[in-house]
């Protein structure tokens, strides 16, 4: 069980952002407004369509807005990384996740707090009963269904939704998975840090959520990402890093 939880517990959402100049303002707006304790870091890979400078220009007037700009576009695993150092060493108690084109809407977000006082790890998932997608083509719907069959059976975790970039995770989880030294990148960092947390025995919950197709912008994932992905999985399943600590904790050892 958790410690008890206070209203003075600071909640951060991240937002890796490459050329989302269409989405940025507008969406860190709308998730500021779900919770005053919720500050939002947006971080921006040099987006040449200007996102930085527009976040920088909307910091004058909303303190709760935060820019760490990049130089260059580095992946979404190093952005997730370099949030959570951020979200670490600013002291937050409450680490979330979300995609920056309006496919993860805000309004599930209390609920994700809500479940997040009880669990350690929340995922905004749309395989378990009343999530789903909107306006996904059959052929991504049965892709996005496979590969997460996939990962949920080779790396055993009880996760419906691995690929899910709407998360949140207690500051205790990111100080014990040690997530820092995770080799890979995209859907495959999502899908090891599934594995992370449940092998060092924590907690995880899932909220159903509708995934919705962006509106504006360009999506970013390529083909080659989901072939890395698949080949990350199997290297952590048949030859997993090492866990310092694990021993001591409860929960299934590697190899198990």
């Amino acid at each position: 069980m958790n410690s008890e939880s206070t209203s003075e517990e600071r909640i951060l959402v991240i937002l890796p952002a490459y050329n989302e100049a269409g989405n940025v303002i507008e969406l860190s707006g709308l998730i500021l407004a779900e919770d005053p304790r919720i500050e939002v870091l947006v971080v921006d890979d040099n987006s040449p369509d200007g996102t930085g400078d527009l976040v920088e220009r909307a910091q004058e007037s909303e303190p709760r807005l935060h820019l760490l700009r990049r130089p260059g576009k580095l992946g979404l695993g190093t952005a997730y990384l370099s949030g959570f150092r951020f979200g670490l060493d600013q002291g937050f108690h409450f680490v979330f996740t979300m995609d920056c084109d309006f496919s993860h809407n805000p309004k599930y977000l209390p609920s994700l707090i809500a479940l997040l006082e009880d669990r350690d790890m929340v995922v905004g998932s749309r395989y378990v009963p009343g999530g789903g997608i909107e306006n996904w083509p059959w052929h991504r719907r049965l892709l996005s269904k496979f590969a997460n069959f996939y990962a949920r059976t080779l790396l055993r975790v009880e996760v419906h939704d691995c690929t899910a970039g709407y998360r949140g995770y207690r500051r205790k989880v990111l100080e014990t998975v040690h997530p820092f030294e995770i080799r890979s990148s995209g859907y495959s960092f999502l899908e090891e840090m599934a594995w992370r947390v449940t092998r060092y025995g924590f907690s995880i919950g899932e909220v159903p959520i509708i995934f919705e197709q962006r509106v504006a912008g360009v999506s970013k994932i390529e083909g080659a990402e989901i072939y890395l992905a698949a080949w990350y999985v199997l290297l952590t399943a048949f030859r997993p890093p090492k866990l310092p600590g694990l021993s001591r904790r409860r929960g299934p050892e590697i190899g198990d």
